[in-house]
């Protein structure tokens, strides 16, 4: 049985994706001691600008986290989990993609 190459690179990203979407998360509440939470970008000036690379790398672990902690707390619809989860899963996959090709050009160069 043979795995087409364009499905482990989409698997690849989507794990990678995850994984270093928690990793800054966990990071950023280490060195902060705050959440990160999407309400990071309204914190206005320099502190907005500067946040926009961890909400969109965290996105998916973001997403995920709220997503659970809604149903378990608000007892949100399951359909709205699958959804979410979706969403994270494509965002992941994206900024998966983008993390394995900076890494490749770092290994390159």
């Amino acid at each position: 049985m043979w795995i087409d190459p364009g499905a482990v690179e989409a698997l690849q990203a989507l794990v990678i994706g995850f994984a270093f979407a928690g990793m800054l998360a966990s990071a950023y509440e280490l060195f902060t001691t705050r959440r990160a939470d999407f309400k990071l970008l309204e914190a206005g000036g320099l502190t907005a600008v500067a946040s926009v690379p961890v909400v969109v790398f965290s996105a998916p672990f973001l997403i995920l986290r709220n997503t659970v902690r809604g149903r378990m707390i608000e007892g949100r619809p399951f359909h709205f989990v699958i959804l979410a989860s979706l969403i994270a899963a494509l965002w992941s996959m994206a900024s998966g993609r983008v993390v394995l090709d900076l890494l490749h050009m770092l290994v390159a160069a």
